[in-house]
């Protein structure tokens, strides 16, 4: 039963490598069948939103004393606008202009952009000296690089559309005249979702209660969203949900996508830390790309193959490089803590010759109990 417990956290994570993969593939299948992105933000949020704040209720009895202040509203105001609003806009406009598998692969290279954005405003150490810092440089250069290849060096076809069937088991997925925007569109938010991961670190501290966090962050999103869409999509049309398909997509990716999923992300960082949460992600890649030539028709590309090998070899780099430094930081520790014991086990020993070469092993006055005792 202990080696099952130990397997959950890598048996959830596959689970939900699996559930990005569904997310992925269904949104851009209900997008190319006319759904507008846009409104879809709207509607995810909204679900998120209502699947959250139950939680969130029940959570709130551990933080009485957790408040919001202006601070805090103002930061979660912000995070909500950043990686959520625009983040999840321009990232579902990429998804339909370029493919999932693109969008897939794009979402490998967060850690090494992190880590660009971390360094740049003095939040990572870089020495040129150290190992982990040039694995995080060349992890990064291979994300970028990885990323440049798949979005400009398409190549031959590795998968002709004569081979596949002539429609596929869904539908047939729109032309690539819009590859390269769509691609920046996923670059870009990779980029906010970046930001987002650093902006934590002073919305954690001044607000901890995470479920709580993450309601009000879904709320003031579909806040947020639902006002774009509405000055960008005045028709009432748009907000219509056409097939089941579109309804599917909206409640699968409100609850699971944006609700179980960080439920299930927490409690496997808890148990066994944020990398090897990351680690996982480059699966729904390979997921996503199989998926979606079988069912969406997309076409897989040599330049798009060999990108996405790159991206993913990068992102391992850099997350060689993270798992480091933990392991820098924990050294020292171990080190001083050995030192410590072994100062202390040498002034015990010390003391301990001291008193035995000094002191009799009999004091006088026991010496004297004991002769009156014999006698």
């Amino acid at each position: 039963m202990s080696s099952l417990r130990d397997y959950k956290p890598a048996m959830a994570m596959l689970a939900l490598q699996f559930s990005y993969a569904v997310v992925a593939l269904s949104t851009r299948a209900a997008l190319l069948q006319g759904m507008n992105p846009r409104v879809f933000v709207v509607y995810r949020q909204a679900i998120a939103t209502l699947f959250m704040a139950p939680m969130a209720y029940l959570s709130s009895r551990k933080y009485k004393s957790s408040s919001m202040g202006l601070r805090s509203f103002s930061l979660i105001f912000l995070i909500a606008l950043l990686g959520v609003t625009i983040n999840q806009n321009i990232y579902f406009e990429g998804l339909y202009l370029a493919s999932s598998s693109m969008a897939s692969a794009m979402g490998n290279l967060i850690p090494a952009i992190t880590f660009v954005m971390a360094s740049t405003v003095g939040l990572e150490k870089i020495d040129l000296g150290s190992v982990r810092s040039v694995a995080k440089i060349l992890g990064t250069i291979f994300c970028v690089g990885g990323a440049i290849s798949m979005a400009l060096l398409r190549g031959p076809k590795l998968l002709n559309t004569e081979f596949l069937p002539e429609k596929s088991f869904l539908f047939r997925s729109s032309g690539g005249e819009n590859w390269l925007l769509g691609c920046l569109f996923l670059f870009a938010s990779a980029c906010c979702w970046s930001l987002w991961l650093i902006l934590q670190v002073p919305v954690s501290a001044s607000y901890p209660d995470h479920l709580s966090l993450s309601a009000w962050m879904c709320f003031l999103a579909t806040l947020q969203s639902a006002t774009f869409a509405i000055f960008t999509e005045p028709d009432p049309e748009a907000w219509t949900l056409h097939s089941s398909l579109e309804i599917f997509c909206c409640f699968f990716s409100g609850a699971i996508g944006s609700g179980v999923s960080f439920c299930v992300q927490a409690w496997c960082i808890s148990k066994r830390g944020p990398l090897f949460s990351a680690m996982f992600n480059p699966l729904c890649t390979v997921i996503v790309t199989i998926l979606a030539a079988l069912l969406l028709h997309e076409e897989i590309y040599t330049g798009s193959l060999v990108g996405a090998i790159g991206v993913i070899l990068g992102l391992y780099a850099v997350l060689w490089g993270k798992a480091n430094d933990h392991f820098d930081e924990e050294e020292p520790k171990l080190k001083l803590q050995s030192d410590d014991q072994a100062q202390a086990v040498k002034i015990l020993r010390d003391d301990s010759c001291k008193v035995d070469l000094e002191e009799p092993l009999l004091c006088d006055k026991t010496a004297e109990d004991y002769a009156s005792n014999i006698h």
